[in-house]
């Protein structure tokens, strides 16, 4: 009774559907469950390459950071081992009346695991696995000579930590007198010499206007722990606390405190004999030390010997040779009061000048300034004056627009100092390396710092010394306000806002919103105003712009802002308009009358339209539409935007373009967007001809959620994804896809392209420029390339190869008859490969052959191909069009001199490693059983370089070895 009652139910369950939906789902059951065994395989795919890539990560010692990655594997593992063998027993015994039933099941899997595979790409590949962390990170700093000054107090403070009962130290003194530097030193002998004593050592910054709060967070991300979804401070600090006593035995060093701060709020551990834990802080304020219970040792100034060595040091000892010049240095040294950020800051002014007159005027202003209220100031403010280029001076003030101690990224500053028009050039390129000059120059100078984030950002950052001397400048004339990284709630009163500001900072801090009560500033010369980072500001006045008639850069970014205020529509003098990751804006105001904009930056922002009056912007150099919503830009619009320079488009949904109307855009410099068909695509191609952009991501297809990593934005770029060339096109023997000429960049992933080698596209012939081909998840290819005495010169380009998922791929070359005489391989037919990664490639038996010579392959990474017998071939009557080779190998061992990582993984039939490398560092070999000797290993002295041998253990038990002294000595290194 049951068997019947069960279809019965599950029918009037599906009742409330449409009644086509329903019959959908019958008639559609076989062909949704091919789609189901299609999804299975992409599926399976992916989840191997990132399994394999853990597992070879963990071999090195790697750990996983975060549970993302755990989670998504378990949830393959749920749908792949579960849910898809029950819909498919399911399947196998369906009647009519549940067919419908089962036929929705189907779909709903299918949709799971399209959403699964989603997520795969949406995970952070490069922060997976991560090698162990060091315990702290190695500082840049001067160095100092024996039994200086500096040198004294690293040795008492050295002797506080290592030795000497106190628990928590206090280093106070006034500002640019040495304190930081001489903790980096600390820092950095730490590293060095205490390992034995402390597992950690953990520097944290601290800014004049840090709370507990931000104080949590400066320290949380130094352990990378991630506390964004807390916004309680007792929980956050309660988890601060359980992560830093994880931490065993640390030293925790605070740099800049200003505040006594109480521990527990925080959710620091007090330091004790027995967490073995010790604190330092660097202060300006004796009550600081005080008032933390800490050890108190007083930073000195240096001698007078000290000062002159110091500043000879920085403005450079060819300055005695010229004559007369001693004794005015001297003078000038003793005008920096002998003060090290003063010293350093004043050579660095007058590095490079030969003439004794100038040093002599600069001494007299140097004396002059000694008569300022805040003396320090005034010595620095020597040195901006001594700049004596206006522009210089305007971009030192600029960066005084961002918080304190704040990391400035290099690219986005550029940016900034273009839309305020400190920095002009003929084009994009020609800004971009005068930005980076100019603040070169400053960093010469002493006035900035070089810096790179822990990501490999370039960033500039200002001493906070410094950036109060830009203020105190810009308090006078011209007018600044700057709140920027404060903690404010509210916009600064209205009294703030006079007729003669000119720049306003109110970035990074948690302005809710900006009242109609507030009204209209009356700032006609206010130029720039930067809300930027105020996460949870979700509105804004209408009026509130009516009256800042000359604002030319306005900066919304990272706000929760839902609707632009009206007002904006009435800023004629805008040039830039920010609106990069307002992720809620849904509402922006006619733009017709801004006619002045040159730069429009909707980047990630959640708008699905385009503006009304766009294409007025005449003017307008630098449009950014990438990762927003939106769903389509009406055809006639981008063509009247004749002057546009950088163009970036959406590349993962919903908007394309046609060719057709990119053609008129003839100054574009940077260029990234989907086509919208292989026509639009070759026609833009074709425009080409006579010249186009100097970057460029030209797409096909859209993205399954992010960019892949071989995408970079400078670079020229072909990027073709879930994209099918039509049958049609190749069986009319049409070239299906036209390649620029100039194109360094080739990535195909998961297309159809109905052809049988790259070189079937004709026109790749014509890539002179070709660097770097990436295919993944694509049938049909078997030959990367036909080689014929056409091509050579493209293969001796291409310096990265990475093939993943390539599932009907044979070789990497096949020679092309054409019913000629046989054309002879060119011998450096891969002369240029660095980098070689192939994997899941399942028909694919032998790689390269013996004649061609790779002298520059630097990595060659290869895992998952079944039917892999030879990475380098040495049969010599191997043919790669499919004969069949002789199988008396003769084993020829092949030099590749530069070879540094070698990678073999799950290679079942792989039988030799024909290759010595003496520059060899890493080697992991593991799950391949046929492997009877690895050369690179097996001489009488193993490479020099060799760091890391990982060797699985029933493949080196059963390794041959011609000399044994070289295993032992290998196995004394190997990863067990």
């Amino acid at each position: 009774m049951e068997s019947i009652v069960s279809p019965i139910v599950e029918l009037v369950k599906l009742i409330s559907s449409p009644i086509a939906q329903c019959w959908r789902y019958h008639i559609g059951l076989e062909e949704n469950l091919r789609k189901l065994d299609e999804r299975l395989e992409d599926l399976n795919c992916q989840n191997r390459a990132i399994a394999s890539r853990l597992e070879t990560e963990h071999i090195l010692g790697a750990t996983i950071l975060n549970q993302e990655v755990e989670r998504w594997l378990k949830k393959v593992e749920k749908v792949t081992d579960g849910k898809i063998g029950t819909v498919k027993q399911k399947a196998q015994n369906v009647g009519f009346f549940t067919r419908a039933c089962i036929g929705k099941e189907v779909i709903q899997v299918i949709e799971e695991m399209q959403q699964l595979y989603r997520e795969g790409h949406k995970l952070p590949v490069d922060l997976i696995i991560s090698l162990p962390k060091k315990n702290g990170e190695i500082l840049l700093t001067t160095t100092f000579g024996e039994e200086t000054t500096p040198e004294k107090k690293i040795v008492e403070i050295w002797a506080c930590l290592m030795d000497g009962e106190e628990r928590k130290i206090g280093v106070y003194g006034m500002g640019g007198i040495g304190k930081t530097t001489v903790m980096k030193h600390i820092n950095n002998q730490l590293l060095q010499k205490g390992k034995e004593k402390f597992d950690d050592v953990i520097w944290v910054t601290v800014s004049k206007a840090s709370s507990v709060f931000q104080l949590q967070y400066a320290i949380a991300c130094e352990i990378n722990l991630d506390l964004s979804r807390s916004d309680d401070e007792t929980k956050r600090a309660s988890k601060l606390y359980a992560e830093l006593i994880k931490k065993g035995t640390y030293v925790l060093i605070l740099d800049d405190l200003w505040d006594v701060c109480c521990f527990e709020e925080v959710g620091i551990p007090e330091p004790s004999a027995q967490n073995g834990c010790k604190l330092v802080l660097t202060t300006r304020l004796l009550s600081v030390c005080l008032g933390m219970s800490c050890k108190a040792i007083q930073m000195e100034r240096l001698s007078d010997k000290e000062a002159l060595d110091l500043f000879m040091d920085t403005v450079g000892s060819d300055i005695l040779s010229i004559p007369n010049l001693e004794e005015t240095m001297k003078l000038v040294v003793k005008e920096c009061a002998n003060l090290p950020l003063a010293i350093v800051t004043i050579a660095g002014s007058l590095k490079g000048i030969d003439d004794s007159n100038v040093w002599k005027t600069a001494l007299e202003d140097l004396g002059a300034s000694a008569k300022g209220t805040n003396q320090i100031f005034e010595k620095l403010k020597f040195s901006y004056d001594r700049l004596n280029d206006k522009n210089l001076q305007n971009c030192l003030l600029c960066c005084a627009l961002y918080p304190e101690d704040y990391e400035i990224e290099l690219d986005l500053l550029i940016e900034y100092l273009i839309a305020e028009e400190i920095i002009k050039g003929r084009n994009r390129q020609a800004e971009l390396e005068r930005g980076k000059a100019m603040l070169k120059k400053l960093v010469n100078a002493c006035l900035l710092e070089d810096t790179t984030t822990r990501y490999g950002q370039e960033c500039v950052k200002m001493h906070d010394l410094i950036r109060d001397m830009a203020i105190q400048i810009t308090s006078d004339s011209p007018r600044f306000l700057i709140e920027a990284g404060v903690g404010l709630k509210f916009i600064p009163e209205e009294d703030n806002w006079k007729e003669d500001l000119e720049k306003v900072s109110l970035m990074r801090n948690d302005i809710l919103d900006i009242p109609l009560s507030f009204g209209s500033p009356n700032c006609p010369r206010l130029s720039t105003l930067l809300l930027s980072a105020n996460h949870h500001l979700s509105s804004i006045s209408n009026n509130f712009f009516l009256l800042m008639k000359g604002l030319n850069l306005l900066d919304l970014s990272k706000t929760s802002i839902e609707n632009l205020p009206e007002s904006i529509s009435s800023l004629a003098s805008l040039i830039t308009l920010l609106l990069r990751k307002c992720k809620k804006l849904k509402y922006v105001p006619s733009l017709a009358k801004l006619t002045a904009l040159k730069k429009l930056d909707f980047y990630e922002s959640g708008i699905k339209e385009v503006p009304q009056g766009m294409e007025k912007l005449v003017k307008l150099r630098y449009l950014d539409l990438d990762k927003c919503k939106l769903e389509m830009i009406p055809d006639g619009i981008l063509c009247q935007l004749s002057n546009l320079r950088s163009l970036s488009l959406n590349q993962e949904c919903g908007t394309k373009i046609r060719g057709e109307e990119l053609i008129h855009l003839r100054k574009l410099e940077i260029l990234s967007g989907v086509l919208y068909d292989h026509n639009s695509f070759n026609a833009y191609v074709r425009s080409l001809k006579a010249g186009g952009p100097t970057y460029y991501i030209l797409q096909l297809g859209f993205t399954d959620g992010i960019m892949w990593s071989a995408v970079r934005k400078w670079a020229k770029v072909v990027y073709l994804v879930n994209f099918n060339i039509p049958e049609s096109v190749v069986a009319a023997g049409d070239c299906p896809l036209l390649l620029p000429k100039d194109v360094e960049i080739l990535a195909i992933k998961r297309c159809r392209m109905n052809i049988s080698s790259l070189s079937k596209l004709r026109s790749i012939i014509n890539a002179t420029n070709l660097k770097c081909c990436y295919i993944k998840y694509c049938g049909e290819i078997e030959y990367l390339f036909s080689y014929s005495s056409t091509i050579p010169h493209l293969l001796q380009t291409l310096e990265v190869l990475d093939l993943e998922a390539v599932w009907d791929l044979r070789g990497l070359t096949r020679e092309e008859k054409l019913g000629l005489p046989s054309v002879p391989r060119p011998p450096d037919i891969f002369s240029s490969l660095r980098k070689v990664r192939i994997g899941l490639c399942n028909n694919i038996r032998r790689l390269f052959r013996n004649a061609s010579p790779l002298p520059n392959l630097e990595d060659l990474i290869i895992f998952e191909c079944d039917q892999l017998i030879e990475i380098i071939s040495t049969t010599s009557d191997y043919h790669e069009g499919g004969g069949i080779p002789n199988n008396d190998i003769v084993v020829v061992d092949v030099a590749l001199p530069k070879l540094s990582n070698l990678h073999l993984i799950a290679l079942p039939k792989l039988k030799s490693i024909p290759v010595i490398a003496d520059s060899l560092q890493q080697i992991i070999v593991r799950e391949c059983p046929n492997l009877e000797r690895i050369p690179p290993l097996d001489r009488e002295s193993y490479p020099p370089s060799l760091q890391c041998v990982y060797i699985g253990h029933d493949l080196w038990e059963s390794l041959e070895w011609d000399h044994p002294n070289t295993k032992a000595a290998i196995q004394a290194m190997r990863v067990q």
